[in-house]
């Protein structure tokens, strides 16, 4: 069979590489090669420009299948030196423990501490590269190192250039104060007081700290849930996110408590080219109303109920209008926070009398997993936190024609987050901020891995 010529397929194999060429990626390009090359008055041109791939690569793989049939269409092993086997002594684990722990570490080398402790637990480069976030040519990199030189062959090489002018020790001592310290007359430290104390200029400070990615100057607020159910209250409020239940509505339910009816104290000034909208700081307040809302998570829409309070019997009364709301023969999952007035013995009196309710609690403190306040953010951006009211009623009016407006155009929210990624997430923070809680988070990994299965 001469260059160019096309092929004779068995009907065995066609039935087989018909199936591949359905496959994405090259297995399923090589099986279009030589289909493309089985059809009557085929070339090497012709096959290239079908396939848009280069002549010598259409050569290629009909020689490949010419010779050795469907098995030359496979890649073959590829041959590899063995890895040694990287052993640690007591020493050593711990100084690289301490390493990759340090808080003045530099970051390289706690990576490198962390990728050669990965190895001598007897994972694989690839393995480790993909729970380390680097390349297999990294990981085979460091290992190779530690093997020939043990600790010592983690520290950078010199490098040509000017010796620098900073000893080293004088910047772990101005990371080591910066994050283990506090200035004797302030909460955080500024480059100007980092300077005084320790010698160096301001500009030196601030290159040190852009070098290690720490910003004094920044805070941030969080707050970790000590509710004792946490991961089962999580594991059943995203499943129900995910895969909500056949001929069921679920429901996110909340309320926001004291919305208030604010008047200005002089007329808003209005938008201009080159000025934003201005309003006076101060304002008068003419009186407060309570929301109660229920946000469908399928089609966005909202059931709402607007009064003057927010007590277990305004509650109850929200409960019956929902039941009204929705269509007979539907069970109903509501998700709600862990307000009392959501476990009062009246309301669950009400709730065993209406069996087609099933209530669903976030975890204390968690109240970003109930999609009703990402709801109630947006009424708060779009009509509230600038809007002029000198009544109640007002108010009233200007809630109820926005979410009139909303259910006109609901938009329901799609929730990506699985529980396991929730948990891990939760894990690495807790490692990072604190070694001490590494026990925590191995547990919540843990409980993560069985909830998976």
């Amino acid at each position: 069979m001469g260059r160019g010529a096309g092929l004779e397929l068995a009907e065995l194999d066609r039935a087989v590489l018909t199936a591949r060429a359905r496959e994405p990626g090259s297995r399923g390009l090589r099986a279009r090669i030589v289909l493309a090359w089985a059809e009557p008055g085929s070339s090497g041109r012709l096959v290239a420009d079908q396939l848009g791939i280069s002549r010598r690569t259409a050569d290629g793989w009909r020689r490949r299948y010419a010779g050795r049939g469907l098995a030359g269409l496979e890649d073959a092993p590829r041959a590899g030196r063995p890895k040694a086997v990287l052993e640690l002594d007591d020493a050593e684990r711990e100084q690289l423990i301490r390493w990759s722990r340090r808080a003045t570490t530099a970051q390289a080398l706690a990576l490198r501490a962390r990728i050669v402790l990965a190895c001598a637990a007897g994972r694989e480069n690839l393995q480790v590269a993909g729970e380390l976030g680097v390349s297999a040519g990294t990981v085979a990199k460091w290992r190779a190192r530690f093997i020939a030189k043990r600790l010592a062959g983690l520290a950078d090489e010199p490098r040509p250039g000017r010796p620098p002018s900073i000893l080293l020790d004088k910047v772990e001592d101005v990371i080591t104060a910066t994050l283990e310290e506090t200035p004797p007359d302030a909460t955080h430290w500024s480059r100007t007081s980092m300077a005084a104390r320790s010698g160096l200029s301001r500009s030196t400070i601030g290159r040190i700290w852009r070098k290690f990615d720490i910003k004094p100057h920044l805070t941030s607020t969080f707050k970790l849930s000590t509710d004792p159910f946490f991961v089962d209250k999580v594991i059943d409020v995203t499943g129900l996110y995910h895969h909500p239940p056949q001929k069921a509505v679920v429901l996110c339910v909340d309320e926001k408590s004291g919305i208030q009816a604010l008047d200005r104290s002089q007329p808003v000034f209005p938008l201009i080219p080159g000025v934003p909208e201005r309003r006076s700081h101060d304002y008068t307040r003419h009186g407060t109303t309570d929301l109660f809302a229920a946000f469908n998570i399928a089609d966005g829409t909202v059931i709402y109920s607007l009064g003057p309070h927010h007590r277990a019997a305004e509650f109850r009364e929200f409960l019956a209008r929902i039941d009204q709301a929705v269509a007979a023969g539907l069970d109903i999952h509501l998700v709600c926070d862990n307000l009392a007035t959501h476990k009062t013995p009246a309301t669950r009196a009400w709730l065993a009398r209406h069996p087609r309710f099933h209530m669903h609690f976030t975890p204390t403190g968690s109240s970003w997993m109930n999609q009703v306040e990402r709801w109630f953010a947006y009424l708060t951006t779009q009509i509230l936190r600038r809007g002029v009211h000198k009544s109640v009623q007002a108010l009233e009016t200007d809630i109820r024609t926005w979410i009139q407006h909303w259910n006109a155009n609901p938009r329901p929210f799609t929730w990506t987050r699985t529980a396991e990624q929730i948990l891990e997430s939760l894990a690495r923070y807790l490692i990072k901020i604190s070694p001490a809680a590494q026990q925590t988070a191995h547990e919540l990994t843990a409980e993560t891995s069985g909830a998976g299965h």
